[in-house]
């Protein structure tokens, strides 16, 4: 798979992803990414945002990547569970990066809706990558995400929410783990053909 081939679609998290964030440092730098733009960044509803995620996928014919981020990363596996074949089978892997886990005790109320979260595996690869300092995770709680989902697991030391207020700006690691998924994809390819 050429990266020239591939849609970058970056899938930002609750109230979005400002100028600063690593989201929108990788949308400026990877060439053919795109952005879901949602309605409401800051009272999220789960029909809404997922809803704008499948338009987002089905605007563009090209093979697409996602690349989500907390809240995101959950509309990602509502989506997967409930989209048409189509559209599943033009999504070749995910990156999902701090998911919100919106059943915690303590999260906030306006990501209740997103609750419970969608345990299906996910039709495509993925990878994800938490932190054992994550406020709206748990390490162990990402972890039994990344085996639901079947995702193969990272887990960061002291990386918090792996957001601006942590200290992840460009995140340039991270890019490690975008090319470490798409070779995981490479290597399917290789093995259906």
């Amino acid at each position: 798979m050429n990266n020239a081939d591939i849609r970058y679609l970056i899938v930002p998290g609750w109230q979005g992803s400002p100028a600063e964030h690593w989201q929108s440092h990788w949308q400026r730098r990877l060439a053919g990414s795109d952005r879901v733009e949602q309605g409401d960044w800051l009272a999220p509803r789960r029909d809404d945002w997922v809803a704008e995620l499948q338009r987002s996928i089905a605007a563009d014919p090209r093979p697409t990547l996602l690349i989500a981020h907390s809240l995101g990363c959950i509309t990602v596996a509502h989506w997967a569970a409930q989209a048409p074949e189509a559209l599943l089978r033009r999504v070749r892997g995910a990156l999902l990066v701090a998911p919100a886990d919106v059943e915690r005790d303590n999260c906030p109320a306006a990501l209740g809706n997103f609750a419970p979260i969608a345990r299906r595996p996910l039709p495509f690869a993925s990878l994800l990558v938490g932190s054992d300092s994550d406020p709206a995770a748990s390490a162990a709680r990402a972890l039994e995400l990344a085996a639901d989902w079947g995702s193969e697991a990272l887990i960061l030391a002291g990386a918090g929410h792996i957001n601006v207020a942590s200290g992840h700006h460009r995140w340039e690691q991270g890019f490690e783990y975008l090319y470490r998924l798409q070779g995981q994809i490479a290597r399917q390819g290789r093995l259906r053909a």
